[in-house]
């Protein structure tokens, strides 16, 4: 059996280190995968840092996301030397994640790296970039186009309000980027935002009902944020609601609802379907412009993700950050 590289949480409360891991201390799986390029999300950032209980089971080597190479596989539809990409499916939480050269898994897991993208590419995305085309189909499956109006995207320099911004421009929507990050005015219209807002402008309580001012929003936020995105939909609109960086609960009213026929949309990306998984990867490959998704894009090595997490919980991350894995 091959030792490689990982990094290890070992038990709960300790921190993550960079060390020696054997592929027979792998958990079970019926595919072998070489990990070339993971990514950091917000959910990662949570587990390297034990803010929220996120990692399960000890020891754990974190990372929700990967791209990689078949090694072995004992299923059929896999075969060595294909490229593949993992998002969610517990990966990181319950089982051994992607902060690591070697990773095995279960074959249904897995999907096939959009001929479109190299590895790296599909980790600039990950499971943040995936969210946000979620959230975007699930807004197209409302019926809402962008003649219904603007479009909102909170938190819009993390992971999912960058990818979200920058698909949302390109198909047509006239974007309102919310940010707590002023500085940051520059990047987001660079990404195709036609207006930046202050976040403190929603993440106070506010009324049940404001004035109309977008036909459709995504929001990783929560809390009065997403309250504040409802109460100022357009009759008929939606906010695809992807996060809760801003708190769990919903301190809102029932008043969109049932005065505007608003609709919340949830996005869930862990245990999402394999055929609206290869809906969204497909979707990523003809709406999300490379060039964009480079400017957005920063490149680490493994050490350096155990600085990162702290740093991407503190919002001094912008956009996406690949991890290569190497191995």
């Amino acid at each position: 059996m091959t030792d490689f590289r990982a990094v290890v949480i070992g038990e709960k409360g300790a921190a993550p280190v960079l060390g020696s891991f054997s592929e027979a201390e792998l958990m079970d799986g019926d595919v072998l995968v070489r990990v070339t390029h993971s990514t950091l999300n917000y959910k990662d950032g949570l587990a390297l840092t034990g803010r929220a209980t996120v990692v399960r089971r000890w020891p754990m080597i974190p990372g929700i996301d990967f791209a990689g190479e078949v090694i072995e596989s004992q299923s059929p539809e896999w075969q060595p030397g294909q490229r593949v990409v993992l998002n969610g499916w517990g990966l990181g939480e319950t089982h051994l994640g992607a902060y690591a050269e070697r990773a095995r898994v279960k074959g249904e897991w897995l999907v096939p790296l959009p001929p479109g993208f190299s590895p790296a590419e599909a980790m600039a995305i990950g499971t943040a970039g995936y969210t946000a085309m979620l959230a975007v189909l699930a807004l197209q499956r409302h019926g809402l186009t962008p003649d219904r109006g603007p479009a909102l995207v909170t938190g819009a320099v993390g992971g999912v309000g960058s990818v979200a911004v920058a698909v949302l421009a390109k198909l047509g929507w006239h974007v309102i980027a919310s940010t707590g990050r002023r500085q940051e005015e520059a990047y987001l219209r660079s990404l195709g935002a036609a207006e930046v807002i202050d976040r403190a402008e929603l993440s106070g309580p506010g009324k049940p009902l404001g004035k109309e001012r977008w036909a459709a929003a995504v929001d990783s936020v929560g809390s009065h944020t997403l309250a504040n995105a409802l109460a100022g939909l357009h009759y008929g609109g939606a906010v695809a609601a992807c996060g809760l960086a801003g708190g769990m609960d919903l301190p809102g009213s029932v008043a969109p609802f049932i005065l505007r026929g608003a609709a919340l949309l949830g996005i869930e990306s862990v245990m999402c379907p394999r055929k609206l998984r290869l809906e969204a990867w497909q979707r990523l490959e003809s709406d999300l412009d490379r060039g964009k998704l480079q400017s957005i894009t920063t490149t680490v090595k493994l050490p350096e993700v155990l600085e990162l997490g702290p740093r991407l919980l503190d919002g001094h991350v912008r956009g996406r950050v690949v991890v290569e894995i190497g191995g």
